[in-house]
C-alpha cells in the first residue's frame, strides 16, 4: 500500500513539474520580461485565445506540422524534438531580436526573419493564449496566439 501512495505522489509532483513549465504564468513571464525590456506593457492571458490556440494544436498534434493556422490573431509556432517549454518556445521568438532594425521598423536585410519577435513585443496586442500538444513523432508543438495582432507592414513593433 505504501508504494502504491509513494508512486501516487510522484507522479503528482511530476505531473505538476511538466504543467507548471507550460502554465498561463509560464507563458506571460517569458512574453513580459521581453516586452518590459523594451518598454512596452505586459499581456495579459485571454482563455478565448487560449481555447483557440488549444484548437489548432489539437489539429497539428498529428505530424507538428509548421502551418500558421490562417485565424484572426497574429500567431507564432515551435517545434521541438523535445519537450519544449512555454520559456523555451518563447526564447526561440525571441532569439530574432538582433534581426529588427528599430530604426526602419523592419528585419536585416528586408526578410521576415524578426517577425516572431516583433509579435511578441508588438505594443497594440493586449492579450495571449498559448497551447502545446506533443505529437506521435516525440516532438512537441506549441502555438501562442495574440489579440490584436500585429507586424503591420508599415508600423513599428515599438
Amino acid at each position: 500500500m505504501s508504494k502504491i501512495i509513494v508512486f501516487f505522489c510522484v507522479m503528482v509532483a511530476l505531473s505538476h513539474q511538466i504543467y507548471a513549465q507550460n502554465s498561463p504564468k509560464d507563458y506571460l513571464d517569458a512574453h513580459n520580461v521581453a516586452r518590459a525590456a523594451v518598454g512596452v506593457g505586459p499581456l495579459v492571458w485571454n482563455e478565448k485565445v487560449a481555447k483557440y490556440a488549444q484548437a489548432y494544436t489539437n489539429v497539428r498534434s498529428k505530424d507538428c506540422g509548421m502551418q500558421h493556422s490562417g485565424g484572426p490573431y497574429g500567431e507564432n509556432l515551435a517545434a521541438g524534438t523535445w519537450k519544449v517549454s512555454a520559456k523555451e518556445a518563447v526564447k526561440m521568438w525571441l532569439d530574432e531580436k538582433p534581426l529588427y532594425d528599430v530604426q526602419t521598423g523592419l528585419c536585416m536585410g528586408g526578410g521576415m526573419d524578426c517577425r516572431h519577435y516583433t509579435q511578441v513585443v508588438w505594443r497594440n496586442t493586449r492579450s495571449v493564449g498559448c497551447a502545446h500538444v506533443s505529437c506521435p513523432n516525440g516532438w512537441t508543438f506549441v502555438t501562442c496566439n495574440y489579440d490584436p495582432p500585429g507586424n503591420y507592414i508599415g508600423e513599428r513593433a515599438y
